[in-house]
Formats: structure tokens, sequence, C-alpha cells
């Protein structure tokens, strides 16, 4: 039986019945393969170094300095200990007129660290970019400051030059080429300036409302006897005592809790995986209807081969063992595109992806395989068991039974198939569901559409008295599960290749304007009360024509109605997330323009009534109600208030929005600092380095700037969505040509029969154009329904900006296809209308 079904294999290659199931095939491996050997090796990585992005065996992080204790408690158990102290604030170069500051990532470092990796250093500014530097013996010396090189060309200074942070002055000596616990670099905006932690109290920087990160690293000695374990003994008994003493403020890092970089880093993982999985659900379709031809043209073999004494258990078994080399082969072309392809995406997101990573590993092959394996069973095993009811006397009588209820039933197995490999893929099984159920409803939906306008025709069949238009729409009636089929698929195809093009553009048009072109630009925090008006009148005498100051308190909530919050009062993250920080709160007689009124009333500000008003995403995550009850921690001091409105917040706007207002009667005992947000003219940038120099406590922050460098990530990121979108784009041109070559067969016998009863060529030329016009312009008017909707999702519910339909996909897509359906009908049938109607009835 090996033998017979090699041999098969063989001939069907060189007839060509094998080869676009081939390529189909491979095209859906090597999408999900780049994807799988690109997460693969990042995770590897991450796994390599996961001690060097701590710095230590577990990390204290807290928001206020850590609890002497648990420093005494884990020296007492013989591991080893360091501090930093992290914060933002400005740091100045120059002087006089010449000065100039840049916001800065200051990091105060104590004797030891890191206590896991190196960090590297060096004087030479192109070896620090390139991360190559000198391991670091210690940490900077008092009154010096490495700082990373980014920052000598914001500040136009050099090693050896001075810089100033806050009242005390410091000598550039080093520049960082590497830090162990610095962080992905998409994930930090600002230069990072380091020195010891002794300067700290001199700089004056730290004041009330600043935001510190206070971070206790703790590890284990080569020479403590099993540090590892000791170090997660101290672990969990830290969590234990956080747990049930219902601390806030406190988050520990280790290898068994990541920090949020890790949870992004998912996140991105997955978005990758599911563009590759958009190509995977194209070439699917395009493997069924291969699968579908293939046997559609071996129906006259299979009944020869059981005249000729094979079982129907034999002949599945023979194409069964056919369809498996199959896989193998496409599979293994479709890894190794995908090893190569992982490569180009390695260089793409080089600048994000800045640390070596390892060498790849045998899974993502594996999953390759088996991927391209499961894609074949789940969409080419019905037709194949199908091949097995092929009755003996179809060698004489031409008809064909409909197919059997088990054979149907095998869809359903192939889409239970298709849905495993959706979880597999997205490792999120709501995620899969949804994709799974999305594609499926697209389906149904193209499907009803195309059935209800063949229905439709039948009104038009008489409408225009050509002979051409009748025998075009007779055409298509004669077959409607085979042209709703056509209909589906070309929309399907049509639709991906829409949202690649026109509708990805609209999409990023839309997001390029969300923002006014007058949105604030700078940040001031941490601004004094007395210091309000000097600089309210400076921003003025600059040209600024609206800097509105906000106070800006911040607190910590502890109960909801009476109960305390706890880490297990909420179970989604981005709940717990919000929980579990500091809130910046503030308080206002009048609510900010840009915001508006959804729910309740706002505040009657009035002594002994402390009330509330919460931006309503907040409201939601945290499940708070008009009239519900919260207690804030502010500085100690509990504060009660009550929720009397809800808000929605414009955040496009980038103005200073808050999630928690109350009103100012409830917070006159209450040390604030202020804050504003302004459009800063250009040219107007010394007036921020003058604030920077006579306030030094002072944070401004250059949102421009910041944009700027999200902008550059997202274009990195885009780049290599495009180029995970050429496979996408070949899966989409794969469907496009198995929809218009499904019926190719039938339609060559059409031809040839209509031609020996006498039409002429022209007419059938003429209907052959009407039919591909008819069905290919309906596909784009669905395809581009279908990237519309999609476009509208993803600005709605993805990117939060409004969206606007553009009339373009509509015409785009009909224009599309008909073109398409129209050169392909020419490509498949123009050999038909060239020869004898005689030799095209033998050939068929």
């Amino acid at each position: 039986m090996l033998k017979l079904a090699w041999k098969m294999t063989l001939r069907d290659w060189r007839a060509g019945q094998l080869r676009f199931l081939l390529i189909a095939l491979t095209v859906a491996v090597a999408a999900l393969s780049a994807t799988g050997f690109f997460i693969d090796r990042l995770r590897s990585g991450l796994d390599r170094d996961a001690h060097q992005l701590l710095g230590a065996d577990v990390v204290i992080n807290a928001d206020l300095p850590v609890r002497a204790e648990w420093r005494t408690r884990a020296l007492q158990r013989g591991l080893v200990v360091t501090d930093t102290v992290t914060f933002p604030s400005m740091a100045q170069a120059g002087a006089g007129e010449q000065s100039s500051s840049v916001l800065s990532a200051l990091k105060a470092v104590g004797p030891g660290y890191p206590l896991r990796g190196r960090l590297k250093i060096t004087t030479d500014a192109a070896r620090a970019e390139q991360s190559i530097g000198t391991p670091a013996d210690s940490v900077p010396a008092p009154g010096t400051v490495w700082v990373e090189p980014g920052l000598l060309g914001s500040l136009n200074t050099a090693v050896g030059q001075p810089l100033k942070l806050g009242d005390k002055t410091f000598t550039i000596t080093r520049l960082i080429a590497a830090e162990p616990d610095r962080g992905a670099n998409f994930l930090a905006f600002a230069p990072r300036v380091m020195f010891a932690l002794q300067d700290l109290e001199a700089t004056n920087l730290i004041q009330p409302g600043s935001r510190v990160n206070y971070r206790l690293l703790v590890g284990a000695p080569p020479s403590l006897r099993n540090g590892a374990a000791i170090a997660r003994a101290y672990q969990e008994s830290l969590l234990a005592e956080i747990k049930s003493q219902n601390i806030k403020g406190v988050r520990i890092e280790s290898l068994d809790n990541r920090p949020e970089m890790e949870t992004t880093l998912e996140r991105a993982d997955r978005f990758l995986s599911l563009v590759g999985l958009l190509s995977a659900m194209l070439a699917a379709v395009a493997v069924a209807m291969a699968a579908r031809r293939f046997m559609q043209r071996h129906l006259d073999a299979c009944a020869m081969l059981r005249c000729l004494g094979l079982t129907q258990n034999q002949v599945t078994i023979m194409y069964l063992i056919e369809f498996l080399l199959v896989g193998l082969i496409g599979s293994a072309i479709g890894v190794a595109v995908g090893f190569g392809g992982h490569y180009v995406l390695l260089k793409v997101l080089g600048t994000l992806v800045s640390s070596e990573l390892p060498a790849p590993t045998i899974y993502p092959a594996l999953q390759g395989m088996a991927i391209g394996i499961l894609l074949l069973a789940a969409f080419a095993l019905p037709p194949i068991l199908q091949l097995r009811k092929v009755p003996h006397n179809r060698v004489i009588r031409r008809e064909q039974d409909a197919p059997k209820v088990s054979a149907l039933a095998t869809y359903g197995i192939g889409m239970a198939g298709f849905i495993a490999l959706l979880l597999w893929q997205a490792g999120d099984w709501r995620m899969a569901l949804y994709t799974a159920l999305g594609f499926v409803g697209a389906f149904a939906v193209f499907a009803l559409v195309g059935w209800l306008a063949l229905r439709s025709l039948r009104l038009l069949r008489n409408a225009i008295d050509h002979q051409s238009w009748r025998f075009a729409i007779t055409s298509l009636q004669r077959r409607p599960g085979a042209t709703i089929v056509q209909i589906v698929s070309l929309a399907l195809g049509m639709m991906a290749l829409l949202v690649l093009t026109v509708v990805r553009g609209d999409l990023m048009t839309a997001w390029r304007n969300a923002t006014p072109a007058d949105a604030p630009n700078r940040f001031i925090i941490n601004i004094q009360p007395e210091q309000q008006a000097e600089i309210a009148q400076r921003l003025k005498a600059a040209g600024v024509t609206y800097a509105p100051q906000y106070p800006m308190i911040r607190g910590r909530l502890t109960a909801v109605n009476g109960r305390a919050v706890t880490a297990e009062t909420y179970t989604e993250d981005r709940a717990k997330g919000l929980a579990d920080r500091e809130f910046n709160l503030s308080t206002m007689a009048q609510m900010q323009p840009e915001n508006k009124l959804k729910e309740g009333r706002w505040f009657e500000d009035k002594p002994g009534s402390p009330e509330a008003s919460v931006e309503e995403g907040i409201a939601k995550t945290l499940r708070w109600q008009l009239g519900d009850k919260l207690r804030f921690d502010i500085a100690g001091a509990p504060v009660d208030v009550t929720i009397t409105s809800i808000r929605k917040l414009d955040w496009g706007s980038m103005r200073v929005n808050f999630f928690v207002i109350i009103n100012p009667a409830a917070m006159t005992e209450i040390s604030q600092s202020w804050i504003t947000a302004f459009h800063l003219p250009q040219g107007q940038g010394a007036v921020m380095n003058a604030l920077t120099r006579d306030f030094p406590n002072l944070t401004i922050v250059d949102v421009g700037g910041i944009l700027r460098q999200i902008q550059a990530v997202l274009d990195q990121v885009i780049t290599a969505v495009e180029f995970l979108f050429i496979f996408t784009l070949a899966s989409g041109v794969l469907v496009l040509y198995a929809a218009l070559m499904g019926s190719q067969d039938e339609r060559t016998r059409e031809a040839g029969l209509l031609r020996a009863l006498g039409a002429t060529r022209t007419q059938l030329s003429q209907a052959q154009l009407i039919e591909f016009t008819l069905v290919g312009a309906l596909s784009g008017v669905l395809a581009a329904s279908g990237a519309a909707a999609m476009g509208w999702a993803l600005a709605t519910y993805q990117f939060k900006f409004a969206w606007e339909f553009s009339p373009a996909v509509w015409l785009v897509g009909l224009l599309a296809g008909a073109v398409c359906a129209i050169a392909g009908g020419w490509l498949g049938l123009r050999n038909v209308l060239r020869q004898p109607p005689l030799q095209t009835l033998r050939e068929a």
C-alpha cells in the first residue's frame, strides 16, 4: 500500500494536482514558524537573563523606604542586600544662558550594586551606544555620576564636564554601556543618570509628592549553602506578611513573580502570534479548497481503483499516506522559510531587542511541523473521507451522490482542529475562541448574503434581453453551492488584503489626528504652593496662553464601602494594579472643561460633606457606583469620600486628567503640590531651562520628545507587523486563486457543451465576463464591509479614537473584486474558448 501511495503521489505531483496544496500549507506554516522562532528566542533570552533583569534574586519594590526589619531579616539569613532609589528629575548642564536641561531617570545606588549581572561602563560614546564596556568594580564615587550616552547629546556636554542634579553639582566620569536591571529598552524614555546613594540627600530633590521608587535588592552569596532555597523562603515569608497585614505599595519581584515588563512582552508575543494566525486562517481556507478540488479530480480514478479490487479502507489509507507526505514536505519547507523569516524580524526589531539572544531551539520547528499536519488533517480529511464513498458505477455513470452525514460531520472535526490550533498558538482560550467565532461569523454572514444575492438574481434573469446575460445568470444559479463558496472565499481573501492596505492607512491617519495640534507638549510636576504665581507669570511671558494649575495629592485606596481592600478584592490584572498603587488625586471647585458629566451631579463644596467625582473607566474596572464610600490613606491620614458623580475624560487632549477629584472643603488640611500642562511655542526652550535652574524641585516633562520616541518605536513595530503581513498577503492571494479555480473543470465542460450546441465564442466570453464581474463585485463589497468593521473595532476598542468610515474602502473593494475575478476567470478559461468544442469535451 505504501508503494502504491508513493506512486500516486508522484503521479499527482507531475500532473500538478498537489502543488497548490503544498504552497498553501507552506505559507501557513511559514507565517506561524516565523513568529514561533522569534518568540521562543526572546523567551529563552528572558529566562537566561532573569536574574540580571532583576539585579538580584529577590527585589522588594516599594513606594516608601523599605522597612528596616526586612533588611535585618535578610542579613540574619546570610543573604546580602543593597539599595537603589529611582525617580525622574531634570539634569542640567552648562551655565547662564548656555545652560540646558533634560528629563532624566535618576538612580541612586548603594555599595555592592548590582547583586546579579554586571554593570558595564566606558568613556567612549560610540562603544556605549553598542552596549560595549568594561564591567564596573564599584558604584560611582561620591560627587560623580555615570550617565547613558544619549544624555550627552541632549545637554551638549561630555565626559569630564559638570552635571547639576537639584542642589548638587556632580562630574560625569563614565558612560553606562549596560545596566542589568534597566528593563526593556522600549519601556524607558528618559536617559539614566546614576550616582552614589550617599549623595542623594545633598541633591534635595525628593519632596512631598515626588514619584520615588525604593528597591531593596536581596541575593544569596556564592558561599551560602542552599542560597537559592534560603532566598525563596525569605521571599515567601515577605509575601505572607504583606498579605496578612494588607501592606500597600510593596511589590516582590523574583523569577516567580515578574514585573510588568513580563506582562508587556507576553502581550506582544500574543499579538505577533495573532498576526500569524490571520495568515493561517486564510491559508486554511485555501487548503480546504485545494483539497476539495483534489477530491473532485480524483473521483474517476478512485472509482477505477475500486473496480480493480481496492477496498474503501485501502483507498482511504492510500490517500492518507499521500496527504501525509505532502504535509511533511510542506511543513518542512514552511519551517525553513519561517526560520529565515524570523531573522528578518529580529533585524527589523533590532533596537528593541538589543541583547544577544540564545540560539534557536527545536521546539518551534516541531510546533511548525505539528501545525502543518493539523491544518492538513482539519481541512483535507473531509474530502478524503468522501473519496472512500465513491461507488464502483462511477466509471459508467457520472452522477455523484450527495455527501453522507458522516462525511459532513468531519467538517466539524476540522473546525474543532482549527480552534485547537488557535488555542495552541494564542495561548489564551478566550482570545482563541473570540478569533474562531469571528472567523466563523464572517464566513456565515458572507455565505448568507451570497445566498440571498443568488435568490434575487432570479428576478433579474429576464431584466436584460441579451443572451450572454441569461447565460451568466443561469450559470450562477446552476451551481449555487460552488458560487457561494467562491463568493465567500473571494471576500475573505480580499478582506485581509483591504485590512493590510486601505484600512491600515485610515487607522494610522486617524491615530495621528487623534491628538490636537495645540495639545500640551510640556508638563510641570511638583510645583509648590509658594511657586505657583511666579511660574504662571514666566509661562505667560513665554507666550503660553493656557496653563491651568491643578492640585495633585498622592493617596492610596484602603477601603470601599467599609471593606478593606486586600489582594483578594480584585481578580482582574488591571484592577489589581490600580488598587495596589497610589492614586493621583486632585481637588477643584469646577469641573475641567475637557471632562463631561455622565452620571450624578457635580459636588456642592460644603464643609463636612466629603464628595468625589471619578472617571468612568476606573469606576467600571474597580466596580464603583454612585453612592459608594471610598477611603484613601493620604500621608498617613484617612480621608473618607462618597462618589457623587462619574465623568468621561478626553485622554486624547493630552491635558491634565485625574481619576478621582475630591471637593476642596474636604482637603483643606491636606498638603498639596501642583501640576500644569501647556503648549510651549517653538524657540522658548530656554524658559524651561531657567525654571529648572531656579526651581530644582520641579519635574518638567517634555511630552513632545517622549511622543517622538514612542512614534519611533511604533514605526518599528508597524514595520515588523507589515513584514508578517507578507505571509497574510500570500495567503489572501492563494484564497483568491483557489476560489477562482475551484469551478474551473465544471466550467470547462459547460463551455464545451454550449459551443457544441451553437453558442458562439463571443457569447460565452461575454457571459463569463458578466458572471465574474457579478461575483467579484459582490465579494469586493462584502470584503470592504468586513474590513471597515474590523477598522472600526480596532479604532474603538484598541486605539480609543473616533473612526470615520472611508468610502474609498468600498470603492476599492468593488473594483478590486471585479478585476481579480475577471482576471482569474480569463486565466482559467482562456484556452477553453480557443480550442474546438469536441476536444474540450473529450479532455473534460
